[in-house]
């Protein structure tokens, strides 16, 4: 099922042209200018009655994700996952261990580029070949900030690497211009190989998920996964916690989006975190615990810390269940 609907605020920075504020900063601060209001208080000093004025911000109205919109909120789950969808998979099996809304087709932000790496993998292109960013890989639709200038020039392989590790869009941008026959060939290559892997629920339209048309099911987003582990490359470049790649012949240090590749308590062999406001933030990964090795899938969890606490929540789950009961029942909106 693949769910649409009006997107509103823009994710990420702003962006400057000809000198002058964007569309998108200028509605940043006319709507900070409106959750300001002024509070008279009336204090003593010096025993003097004394009258002052402050400036109060008030917070803005959370935008509702597409999951919202579609009702999936509603959608209760016994570990009070904060998390609209999730799935979790034996890896050796693909026996399903927890389920809620997971054939719901959501945007997936930036855990497209996963597929990403997949398909240049696959393509056995140069990774030495040197790439250059240039003005088609500044992003116009999120105004999104970026490390790397236009003009920047990365190796193919370090382009990857920071695209998986750091969520790098010019760079995921820049490999998807850098394939035979462009961006459209290489997003065609993209919504090509989802079909071989029988992802029915998904449909690319970038190579950086920036757009909310990059859409799957968490159903989807495990089968991606088990296929890009089969991948050395993309198993180490989505797990390193930082790295020091060259950029114009200079050193540039990148680390990871995802925190808990760095932690002692996690055994994680895959990952890719997304976010956009219609997708809210995601989670993709595999990890291996009490000794199993398993895929889970979070998409559309609300607040910035949600989706690792989710995983958390997940893990501790798994890890008091006894190997009979593995097996758990399915949460579903039945959509």
């Amino acid at each position: 099922m693949l769910v649409s609907g009006v997107a509103h605020a823009a994710h990420g920075g702003a962006a400057k042209k000809h000198g002058k504020k964007s569309k998108a900063q200028s509605s940043k601060v006319v709507a900070a200018a409106s959750a300001e209001r002024t509070v008279k208080r009336v204090m003593m000093v010096n025993g003097k009655r004394k009258v002052v004025y402050q400036r109060m911000m008030v917070a803005a109205p959370a935008v509702p994700t597409m999951g919202d919109l579609a009702g999936l909120s509603q959608t209760h789950d016994p570990l009070d996952l904060k998390s609209n969808v999730a799935l979790v998979l034996d890896q050796s099996n693909a026996e399903v261990l927890f389920e809620k809304n997971s054939d719901v087709a959501l945007p997936i932000a930036s855990i497209t580029k996963m597929m990403t790496g997949l398909v240049v993998v696959e393509a056995g292109q140069d990774m030495d070949e040197v790439l250059t960013v240039t003005d088609e890989d500044v992003d116009r639709e999120k105004f999104s900030s970026s490390r790397l200038k236009v003009g920047s020039k990365l190796t193919r392989a370090n382009m990857l690497h920071i695209a998986l590790m750091s969520s790098e869009n010019r760079a995921a941008s820049a490999l998807g211009r850098h394939y035979p026959g462009g961006k459209p060939a290489f997003v065609e290559a993209m919504n090509a190989k989802a079909r071989e892997l029988g992802m029915t629920d998904t449909h690319y339209v970038d190579s950086s998920g920036l757009s909310k048309m990059n859409v799957a099911s968490a159903r989807d987003l495990a089968k991606l996964a088990m296929a890009a582990y089969q991948q050395p490359l993309l198993r180490q470049y989505s797990t390193d916690v930082k790295a020091i790649v060259e950029a114009n012949g200079k050193p540039m240090q990148f680390g990871t989006t995802n925190h808990l590749v760095a932690s002692p308590d996690w055994s994680i062999g895959l990952q890719k975190t997304g976010f956009i406001n219609e997708a809210g933030r995601c989670l993709m990964m595999q990890a291996v615990i009490e000794g199993r090795a398993v895929i889970m899938v979070f998409l559309d969890s609300k607040g910035k810390q949600a989706r690792a606490a989710d995983a958390g929540r997940m893990r501790k789950w798994l890890e008091a269940l006894k190997p009979a009961a593995l097996s758990s029942p399915s949460y579903s909106t039945g959509m």
